[in-house]
C-alpha cells in the first residue's frame, strides 16, 4: 500500500475505494488531479493522469527518496514501479517489464523516458566508463527515435507514431551493459498525407528549419517546409517542439550513439529524396505519360547517388516478366502516383527500420558469456499506442485496436494469474471474479483462416482486380453470425453504417466503426520493386545495405511476401510471447481533456479512457475480496507501536502470532484473514484505522525520542563540559604552578642586589593571574621601598616623605618640584635666608608654640602677598601643625591672621615655574602669596610637607577622619593651575 497521504488528496491506492463503482473511481481520480497528485496505483499498476505542465517530482532528490524503497512506503509515483522492477531483476535474476499503455496524448512517451531516466540514476555507483556510455546511448536513442518516429497530432505534440519495446540487459552486479529496440507499426502513411492541423514526422520540419544553409544548399533544399508538398499541411502549424535546437540535438545523439559522418549525410540525403518526390509532377501526353518538372528528378538522383534516367524509368514504368520476355509497361498518371507515394513511404518505413537496427548494433551486449559473467537478466520497456476511436477509422486503427486487444488479454490474464496463484500459496480461497474475457475479439482478428486479417490476405491473394468492398462481402459472409461484428448488409436498420463501406468491432473499450476503403492496399503494401533494384544499384552503401532484396533479377521466382496484417499479427504474437516470460508492470497513461489544459478534467473523456483501460476490472481483480494484503514481517514492522503486546519488540513465537495479537488488540479479528506469509484485510476501512492510529502513536513515538534524544544531548554536553573545566582546572593550576615556580626562580637573592630586583624581566602570567600579578608588583613595590627607606636616616625620613607626598600630587602638573635640594622647611629660622631677623622669628615662633600649644613648625618664608586691591605686600607666612600664620615681616614678625589647618580646604598651585600659592579656607577668605626665593623653588616643598602632614594626620586619627585628596587644572588670573584638596571629616 502506498504511504498514506492526507484524505484531502483523496486515496492513494485505488484498491482501498470503499466501494468498486465507476463513480467512486472517477472522483477519486479526480479529485488527484485538482490536487495535482497525477500518480495513483491499483495495487501495483500505477495509473498516470497527463498533467500538461511540468511537475518538480523528478529531480535527484526524488530520485533519492525511492531508491530501494517498498512499493508501499512512499506516494505513488512512477519511480517506484521502475524501482520495484529494477530490484525484482536484481535481487531474483527475473526479467522483468514495464507495460506502458494509453491514448495519444496520455504521456506514455514522456513515461518511458521518466522510468529511463530513473534507471541510469540509479545504476553503475562505481561508475564505469562502459557502463556509463550504454546508459548514455540508451537515453540519446530516445531522442534519435522520437525525432524519426513522432510528429504533432491534434491530440499530442509530440505523438508517438510507432509502437517501441525496449530491453535493457544487466549484468550480475545490476549495471546496464547493453539494450535493443523493437518498432512495430510505423504510421508511414503520414510521409505523404496528414490530417489538418497535424505535422508530418519532426524530422522533416526539423532538417528544413535547423539544417545549416550549406547543408540545404548540399540537399537543394529551401528553408521553407511550404514548398514541399508532403509537409505543406503542416508547414505553419505552431508546435511546442523547437526543430531549430531539436536538429543540433539529434545530430549530437547520432554522434554519440555511433553513427558515421557519412552515415548522417545519407540519413539527410533521404529525407531531402522524399522532399523533392513529393513535388514530382505527372501529366499525360495522349497514351503517354511525362514528368513535368524533370529537374527534380536530376536532383532526386544525385541524392540517390544513380542515374537520372534510370530514376524516371522507376516511375513512368514498371518491368514485368511474362515467361522469357521482359516487357517494360507505362504508368497512368494515377499509377505513377501512387508507385511516387508507395516509394516515399517505403524509404521513410525503411530509413527507419535502419536507424533502429543501427541503434541496435551499437547498444547490443556482444561478447558476454554467462559462465563468466555472471547471468544476463533484462527489463523490458513497451511504450506502444493506445486504443484509437477517430472520426475515419482505417487499417492502422484496426491493427492498433488489435494490438490493445492482445495487450489487454495479456493485462487480465497476468493480473488474475498472479492473484490466484498468491491466494492458493497463501491458503486463501479464491473468490470468481466476473470480467470480461476478450479473447474472442483476439480471436475475430488473429484467428487462422476465420479472423479478419486471414480473410483479408485471402481478399489480396485473389487473381484479378480485388475491391475493398469484395473484403467486405467476404467479412459479411464468414462473420454474419460473430457477436463482435456486424455490418450494414448485417443489420440493415442501423443507419450509422455504409452500405458497403464500414463494418462495426464492438472492441472491450466500445464498439469501433472501420472503413474498409484502402484496407486491400494497406495490406498488400505493394511497392514495385523496380525501385527496390534501383536503391540497391545506387553507388551509396548504405542504400546498397537498406534495399537487400533489390539484387535479384527481374526473372527469378520469389515467394509472395506477408501482407502488413500478418507482419503485424506475427509481430504482436511474438511481443506477448516475450512479455508472458517476463515480470510485469503496469502504468496506465490517461488523458485529462482534448485542449492540453492543466486546470481541465473532462469526467466523460477520462470515463472512456477508464473503461478502455480495464481499470475498473483491475481493481476488482486486485481486491477479490481483499483490498490489502501484506507479509507479516512487513506489517508488524508499520503497525507494531499500536500494541503494547508487539512495541518495541515481541517475544510471541513468530511474526504471525504477534500480528495475531495485534489485530485482535484492535478489534479487526473478523475482518482479516491469515494466509502462509501474509495477513489479508477485507475493508479499507479498517487499513485507514490502522494508519490513523500508527500515525497519532509516531507522534508520541517521535516526541518521547526527541526527549531521549535531547536528554542524551544535554548529558553528553555537561560530560564534555564537566572534562573540559577539568582540563582547564589541571591546566591553570599548572600554569599558576609554573608561573610561581618561575617568579621565584628569577627573584630568588634579590635581597642582596643594588636595585633589589627593580630590573628584573617579571615572566608573562596567565589570563587567571593578571589581577594577581598586579597585587603581586604592588608588594613587591612595597617590599622595595621598604628595603630602601631602612638605608634612610630616621632624620631625614619627614624630608623624604614630603616629597614623596610632593611627587604623588604634583606629578606630571608642574615641572620644577625641587626634588634636587635639600629642603629646610623652617627658612626663616636659618641664618643664610634670614641672618638678620632670625632671632627675632625665632622668639616670635617660641611664644606662638607656647600660646597656641603647636608641635612642629612645617614651612616658614617671606612671601609677597596681594591682597583683594592687587596690592602687593612683604609679609611671612608660619606653617605649624595645627596653624597657618599671616606676618607682618617689617613689624617684627607680628602675626596678623591666624587660620587653624582645619580650615583650610586646599591650597591652588600654577603649572609655572612662579612661586605663586593660593590657600583656601571654609571661609572663602582665601590667602594668597608669592613665595620669595633668590634661585629655588619652594612651591613643591610647601605641597609636599602640607600634604604629608595631612597624611599622617589622617592616619593617627584613624576611621573617624575620611580623607579626599584630588589635583584638579584651575585658573587663576587667567593662569592654568592646579589646586590640591583634601577633606577631613570627625565622624
Amino acid at each position: 500500500m502506498a504511504e498514506q497521504e492526507s484524505l484531502e488528496f483523496g486515496k492513494a491506492d485505488f484498491v482501498l475505494m470503499d466501494s468498486v463503482t465507476m463513480e467512486e473511481f472517477m472522483a477519486n481520480l479526480k479529485l488527484r488531479f485538482e490536487k495535482h497528485r497525477i500518480y495513483t496505483y491499483i495495487g501495483e499498476v500505477v495509473v498516470s493522469v497527463n498533467p500538461y505542465k511540468n511537475i518538480n517530482i523528478y529531480g535527484k532528490d526524488v530520485i533519492d527518496q525511492y531508491k530501494g524503497r517498498e512499493l508501499y512506503e512512499r506516494p505513488p509515483h512512477l519511480f517506484a514501479i521502475a524501482d520495484a522492477a529494477y530490484k525484482a531483476m536484481k535481487r531474483r535474476s527475473k526479467d522483468t517489464c514495464i507495460v506502458i499503455s494509453g491514448e495519444s496524448g496520455a504521456g506514455k512517451t514522456e513515461a518511458s523516458k521518466y522510468i529511463m531516466q530513473y534507471i541510469a540514476a540509479i545504476t553503475n555507483p562505481s561508475q564505469r566508463a562502459e557502463v556509463e556510455r550504454v546508459k548514455n546511448m540508451l537515453l540519446k536513442s530516445n531522442c534519435v527515435l522520437e525525432a524519426f518516429g513522432n510528429a504533432k497530432t491534434n491530440r499530442n505534440d509530440n505523438s508517438s507514431r510507432f509502437g517501441k519495446y525496449m530491453d535493457i540487459n544487466f549484468d550480475f552486479k545490476g549495471d546496464p551493459i547493453g539494450g535493443h529496440i523493437s518498432n512495430y507499426l510505423l504510421e508511414k502513411s503520414r510521409v505523404i498525407v496528414q490530417q489538418a492541423g497535424e505535422r508530418s514526422f519532426h524530422s522533416f520540419y526539423q532538417l528544413l528549419l535547423g539544417g545549416p544553409e550549406q547543408l540545404l544548399r548540399s540537399l537543394h533544399l529551401q528553408k521553407d517546409p511550404s514548398s514541399y508538398s508532403y509537409v505543406r499541411v503542416g508547414a505553419q502549424l505552431k508546435c511546442s517542439i523547437n526543430d531549430n535546437s531539436e536538429f543540433k540535438a539529434v545530430a549530437e545523439a547520432m554522434k554519440v550513439i555511433g553513427f558515421s559522418a557519412e552515415e548522417v549525410q545519407t540519413v539527410y540525403k533521404i529525407l531531402a529524396t522524399i522532399l523533392h518526390l513529393g513535388n514530382l509532377k505527372f501529366a499525360a501526353d495522349g497514351d503517354v505519360t511525362l514528368i513535368e518538372n524533370s529537374k527534380v528528378v536530376s536532383v532526386i538522383a544525385e541524392l540517390i547517388a544513380t542515374k537520372s534516367d534510370h530514376v524516371e524509368k522507376a516511375l513512368l514504368y514498371r518491368t514485368v516478366a511474362t515467361g522469357r520476355d521482359i516487357i517494360d509497361k507505362q504508368h497512368t498518371v494515377q499509377e505513377a502516383c501512387y508507385g511516387r507515394d508507395a516509394f516515399a513511404k517505403a524509404i521513410y518505413e525503411r530509413l527507419f527500420c535502419w536507424i533502429v537496427g543501427r541503434i541496435n548494433d551499437k547498444i547490443e551486449v556482444k561478447d558476454y558469456d554467462n559462465k563468466i559473467h555472471g547471468k544476463n537478466t533484462v527489463i523490458g520497456v513497451l511504450d506502444i499506442y493506445g486504443f484509437e476511436i477517430f472520426d475515419n477509422n482505417s487499417f492502422e486503427q484496426f491493427c492498433i485496436n488489435y494490438c490493445n486487444e492482445k495487450l489487454q488479454q495479456l493485462f487480465i490474464q497476468l493480473v488474475l494469474k498472479q492473484e490466484q496463484e498468491e491466494y492458493e500459496r497463501e491458503g486463501i480461497p479464491w473468490k470468481h471474479i466476473d470480467y470480461f474475457n476478450n479473447q474472442i475479439i483476439v480471436d475475430l482478428v488473429e484467428q487462422q483462416h476465420k479472423g479478419i486479417i486471414a480473410i483479408l490476405d485471402d481478399a489480396c491473394m485473389n487473381v484479378g482486380k480485388v475491391t475493398d468492398e469484395m473484403f467486405l462481402d467476404a467479412l459479411n459472409n464468414k462473420l454474419s453470425k460473430h457477436a463482435h461484428f456486424t455490418s450494414r448488409k448485417l443489420c440493415a436498420t442501423d443507419k450509422s453504417l455504409g452500405f458497403d463501406h464500414d463494418f462495426r468491432i464492438k472492441h472491450y473499450a466500445g464498439n469501433v466503426v472501420y472503413s474498409v476503403v484502402g484496407f486491400i492496399d494497406k495490406n498488400k503494401d505493394t511497392l514495385f520493386q523496380d525501385f527496390k533494384r534501383l536503391l540497391y544499384n545506387s553507388s551509396n552503401p548504405v542504400f546498397k545495405n537498406m534495399w537487400p532484396e533489390g539484387k535479384l533479377s527481374i526473372t527469378e521466382v520469389t515467394k509472395r511476401p506477408l501482407t502488413a496484417g500478418t507482419l503485424f499479427k506475427n509481430s504482436m504474437i511474438a511481443l506477448v510471447e516475450k512479455l508472458s516470460s517476463k515480470e510485469p508492470y503496469y502504468v496506465r497513461c490517461i488523458k485529462p481533456n482534448e485542449v492540453k489544459s492543466p486546470l481541465q478534467f473532462d469526467m466523460e473523456r477520462c470515463k472512456h479512457q477508464v473503461a478502455y483501460l480495464g481499470l475498473l476490472e483491475n481493481v476488482r481483480v486486485r481486491r477479490a475480496g481483499f483490498a490489502f494484503r501484506q507479509n507479516y514481517e512487513r506489517f508488524l514492522l508499520r503497525y507494531k507501536m499500536i500494541s503494547e503486546i508487539t512495541w518495541p519488540n515481541h517475544d510471541l513465537p513468530s511474526d504471525q502470532v504477534a500480528v495475531k495479537k495485534l489485530v485482535e488488540y484492535s478489534g479487526f479479528q473478523d475482518d482479516v484473514a491469515y494466509g502462509k506469509t501474509k495477513i489479508f484485510i477485507r475493508t479499507p476501512r479498517t487499513l485507514f484505522t490502522l494508519e490513523e492510529r500508527r500515525t497519532e502513536m509516531i507522534k508520541r513515538i517521535v516526541l518521547f525520542l526527541q526527549k531521549i534524544w535531547r536528554g542524551t544531548l544535554a548529558r553528553m554536553r555537561y560530560k564534555k563540559t564537566k572534562a573540559a573545566l577539568t582540563i582547564i582546572s589541571y591546566y591553570r593550576r599548572y600554569k599558576v604552578k609554573s608561573y610561581m615556580k618561575e617568579l621565584n626562580n628569577r627573584f630568588r637573592g634579590i635581597k642582596t642586589m643594588k636595585d633589589y630586583g627593580k630590573n628584573v624581566k617579571w615572566p608573562a602570567p596567565p589570563k587567571v593571574l593578571r589581577k594577581f600579578e598586579e597585587g603581586l608588583h604592588a608588594i613587591y613595590n612595597r617590599w622595595r621601598a621598604a628595603q630602601i627607606i631602612k638605608a634612610i636616616p630616621p632624620a631625614d625620613l619627614p624630608q623624604v616623605r614630603a616629597k614623596a607626598a610632593a611627587v604623588e600630587m604634583l606629578k606630571g602638573k608642574r615641572a620644577d618640584i625641587g626634588l634636587q635640594r635639600k629642603w629646610e622647611g623652617n627658612y626663616l629660622a636659618s641664618t643664610k635666608d634670614n641672618p638678620e631677623a632670625m632671632n627675632i622669628f625665632t622668639t616670635v615662633a617660641n611664644e606662638l608654640m607656647r600660646k597656641d600649644k603647636y608641635m612642629n613648625t612645617l614651612f616658614s618664608s617671606h612671601v609677597r602677598k596681594v591682597n583683594r586691591f592687587n596690592k602687593v605686600q612683604n609679609r611671612a607666612i608660619l606653617l605649624t601643625d595645627r596653624h597657618l600664620y599671616k606676618m607682618d615681616s617689617s613689624h617684627q614678625y607680628k602675626v596678623m591672621r591666624t587660620i587653624p589647618l582645619y580650615n583650610v580646604t586646599g591650597v591652588s598651585v600654577s603649572s609655572g615655574k612662579d612661586q605663586l600659592v593660593v590657600f583656601h579656607s571654609k571661609d572663602n577668605n582665601d590667602l594668597i602669596v608669592c613665595l620669595k626665593t633668590a634661585t629655588d623653588s619652594r612651591v613643591g616643598e610647601l605641597v609636599g610637607v602640607l600634604a604629608n602632614h595631612f597624611k599622617r594626620w589622617f592616619q593617627v586619627t584613624g576611621p573617624t577622619c575620611v580623607k579626599a585628596f584630588s589635583a584638579t587644572v584651575v585658573l587663576n588670573r587667567g593662569m592654568s593651575g592646579i589646586q590640591l584638596s583634601w577633606l577631613c571629616r570627625k565622624e
